[in-house]
């Protein structure tokens, strides 16, 4: 990869519906040569996917939480990895070193809806232990650009 595919990346990035010609001059390279670009971004999975990002305020989802999360024994991880690739209230997944195992990024609607997730999904997993919840206030950056 050098700095012509970053910067193709980048502008997709910015936005992903940019059109090949734009990106094109952008990046002041031909149609065909950011198409093939592309092309093999895409076959060698530097690019996952395409996306949009919705205002989750708008869309009703209005608490971000940070959920830290201990599992008893080694064997129940693939159980919980399972259950987690699943559930839809998960953003992200994050195994850790350290105290915790994993760190999830929630979403929910509201403090009623994470009180559910908590208590009623997330404490029925086999193998959780161990919680502990932190709500995000505001978030002041989620984005990856390079």
């Amino acid at each position: 990869m050098d700095e012509i595919d970053r910067s193709i990346l980048k502008a997709l990035n910015e936005n992903s519906r940019m059109t090949i010609s734009d990106i094109s001059k952008k990046v002041k390279l031909s149609i065909p040569a950011v198409t093939e670009r592309i092309r093999k971004m895409d076959e060698s999975g530097t690019i996952e996917g395409y996306t949009v990002k919705i205002n989750r305020a708008k869309a009703g989802y209005k608490l971000l939480a940070f959920v830290l999360v201990v599992i008893d024994r080694t064997e129940q991880i693939p159980a919980f990895r399972a259950f987690i690739a699943g559930c839809g209230e998960v953003l992200e997944c994050h195994h850790l070193a350290g105290e915790y195992d994993y760190l999830l990024k929630v979403l929910v609607e509201d403090t009623g809806e994470l009180e559910k997730f908590l208590s009623h999904t997330l404490k029925s997993v086999p193998g959780v232990i161990r919680s502990n919840t932190m709500i995000s206030l505001s978030s002041l950056k989620e984005k990856w650009n390079r």
